[in-house]
């Protein structure tokens, strides 16, 4: 089964934090409401995927989102695609900010 340009991802745009252990719960709502809820409503946007997971004294999140286009990805992030886009609470719960996400080209 074949899929239409508009629905295979060329591009995925990869999001990694960390956390206190006892803001796992929390900070997952958070995310999913607050973040992956925006991307998927972002125009362009064929998926997006939340991981997460409880570690020893921390807890590790990854956002994982899915692109047609390097554009479809511009018209939320700016022009620089792997520029950070922080949520408005994320300086409340990340133990770093990080300033920049990974990108990969689907093959």
């Amino acid at each position: 089964m074949t899929r239409d340009d508009t629905t295979r991802p060329k591009f995925i745009r990869i999001w990694k934090g960390r956390t206190r252990k006892e803001d796992f719960e929390t900070y997952s709502r958070y995310l999913h409401e607050a973040g992956v809820r925006k991307i998927e409503s972002i125009p362009g946007n064929i998926k997006v995927e939340m991981f997460r997971a409880l570690r020893e004294d921390h807890a590790e999140f990854m956002v994982i989102s899915y692109w047609p286009s390097l554009e479809a990805i511009r018209a939320f992030s700016g022009d620089d695609v792997t520029r950070t886009r922080h949520l408005e609470k994320d300086p409340d719960f990340l133990l770093e900010l990080p300033t920049f996400v990974e990108l990969f080209e689907v093959y």
